[in-house]
């Protein structure tokens, strides 16, 4: 958990009702901008929150910042923030969480509407009492109501990208506990879903009080639901619940097995134990003698319960990966040899310098790419159209490729490609005349806006960016933000079709807001045979660590590494490059 996004929080929020309450453009800026410098900080901001000077040697924190972060380090709280949240009414917070909702709108419709929470604004929308304010006609009033039922929809849930950093943290935390011999967590994160409810942890311990004591005395629990010997449950002050098993060592892999689930998976393989005269639970597989009291607490030794690997074996059908077991049944299900890995992944052939809205130089993005020993890069900033991202005009494209090119000369380890990130338009045309886009090497068509047409009319548009014969990939095909957005709706079976007949890859991106294929659609793709690629979309270097969030639904789609363009070798890749030029 960390005190830099907590302290980001804190300050956009802040910078959120000072915009509301009318104050002063450069001060919003001035906060925002904190609120930004403390996301992209590299290291943990507290343990120097207690040097004033040190805090103002980082480059846009002035000494008001740097007071109030050494504040919240020291209290928990920041006091002209919690001033400023009681000058508003406390609701319209949540109108703030509603998508697509900025402190312009919640000033409107809280000073001309007088909207001051969620609830009232529902009412006002449904009753047409907001529909004479300015700005606020019928189809934007049905747009907020959309976001927020969508929003409601999604309430509970984190983004995976948010979950397995904490799961990962509190496993660290937890495995230096007095005892602990075997740690995990289980659930629907390690089945690698896009969003997560709770987060499960499973532990052998030889003094099951010590990791217990560790989870209830953590920083950041709010309230200890429940705490007893083999289960406790704890609320973290993000409103995350923990639970925590104990369990012994000698049936770790059983229990690992139960609680991982999915429940459906879990009911296919009991049915399959039955089958063979064999009992499963979360103590492990056994002889099924008839009796109805459980196998384990009469005494009989399991058949298989130490690993996963062990009770797969013992009911004689192949392991198949967390990712993978959701409703499919292991005995129909054939679980590819080759499914991707991150250690697969050869090439990145998504990313951004700082010529458009990344924060890298194009030789320190290529120098990210060969730490990981990638030998493709393809560069694709944004296209002219894309103002909000400081999309390249033509003049500027033509003089990156230059610059591409040269680079490239000095670099024999990797190739880099000239690409651009090149919008699709409302009608699928695409950004750049096909004079320019036959003088880039790679091409990834993506759609940024007009994202709520109606399926017929966005699966016309992708198809004719997919046909398109200078395009290389169609890029996060949707659009969608998990939890905030839910993009375009196109018939992903046409899409997919259509990407076969033309040798043309669909994208998953990796950022876990987007993961954009779904995993549904990667099966259907895996399964017609179309290309996928995996692409951190990257605009900062620890964007590139966002891959394994890809790999995740990939594996969950059953992407195999010959159908995805990134674990391809350096020919390989190259001639499906070449093919798109000739």
């Amino acid at each position: 958990m960390s005190s830099n996004r907590d302290l980001a929080d804190r300050f956009l929020e802040a910078a959120a009702i000072m915009e509301i309450t009318g104050a002063n453009g450069f001060r919003v800026n001035a906060v925002t901008k904190v609120a930004r410098i403390l996301e992209d900080l590299p290291t943990e901001i507290a343990p120097m929150a207690d040097d004033l000077k040190a805090l103002q040697a980082i480059d846009g924190i002035g000494k008001s910042s740097a007071e109030k972060i050494k504040e919240f380090v020291e209290t928990g709280t920041i006091k002209d923030f919690d001033a400023l949240r009681e000058s508003i009414p406390p609701g319209l917070i949540e109108v703030l969480d509603v998508p697509g909702l900025g402190p312009k709108t919640v000033k409107v419709l809280w000073e001309k509407g007088d909207v001051v929470d969620v609830e009232s604004l529902k009412a006002k929308i449904d009753s047409g009492e907001l529909e004479g304010i300015p700005r606020m006609g019928a189809k934007t009033l049905a747009n907020i109501r959309d976001a927020i039922d969508f929003s409601e929809r999604s309430a509970g849930r984190m983004r995976l990208g948010e979950a397995l950093p904490l799961a990962d943290a509190l496993v660290a935390r937890l495995s230096n506990a007095r005892g602990v011999t075997r740690i995990a967590y289980a659930g629907s994160l390690r089945r690698g879903r896009e969003t997560i409810g709770d987060i499960d942890i499973l532990v052998a311990s030889t003094t099951p009080e010590s990791p217990t004591a560790a989870l209830t005395k953590m920083p950041g629990v709010e309230k200890v639901l429940l705490s007893g010997e083999t289960k406790t449950s704890v609320r973290l002050e993000s409103g995350v619940q923990v639970d925590l098993r104990i369990v012994p060592e000698s049936t770790f892999g059983a229990a690992l097995l139960y609680f991982t689930g999915s429940k459906e998976h879990n009911v296919m393989l009991r049915e399959i134990a039955i089958a063979k005269s064999m009992r499963l639970n979360e103590y492990g597989l056994f002889p099924d003698d008839g009796a109805e009291e459980p196998p384990q607490k009469r005494g009989i030794e399991p058949v298989a319960s130490a690993s996963e690997q062990d009770i797969y074996d013992a009911l004689d059908i192949r392991f198949l990966p967390p990712e993978l077991r959701e409703d499919r049944n292991p005995v129909d299900w054939s679980v590819p040899e080759d499914l991707v890995t991150v250690k697969a992944i050869k090439a990145e052939l998504h990313c951004h310098t700082d010529a458009s809205d990344g924060v890298m130089t194009l030789d320190e993005l290529i120098e990210q790419a060969r730490k990981r020993d990638f030998h493709t890069l393809a560069v694709t900033d944004h296209s002219r159209s894309s103002v909000q991202a400081n999309g390249l005009s033509v003049d500027r494209l033509l003089a990156q490729i230059d610059e591409i090119h040269e680079a490239n000369e000095r670099y024999e380890d990797i190739t880099v490609l000239a690409g651009s990130e090149v919008d699709i338009l409302a009608d699928g045309r695409l950004d750049y005349d096909d004079e320019i886009l036959a003088r880039l090497d790679w091409v990834v068509a993506s759609p940024h806006t007009s994202l709520r047409q109606d399926p017929a009319k966005a699966t016309a548009r992708l198809v004719k960016a997919i046909e398109h014969p200078l395009v290389h990939v169609l890029g996060h095909p949707t659009g969608r933000l998990i939890n905030e957005r839910e993009g375009l709706s196109p018939d992903m079976a046409e899409l997919i079709a259509a990407a076969k007949a033309h040798d043309t890859a669909l994208e998953l991106n990796a950022n876990p807001w987007r993961l954009d294929l779904r995993d549904k659609h990667v099966r259907l793709a895996s399964t017609e045979g179309a290309l996928v690629t995996i692409d951190t979309d990257a605009h900062r270097p620890a964007d590139f660590d966002l891959l394994k969030y890809g790999i995740l639904t990939a594996r969950r789609g059953g992407l195999t590494t010959g159908l995805c363009p990134n674990c391809w070798d350096r020919e390989r890749l190259r001639a499906w490059i070449d093919s798109k030029r000739t």
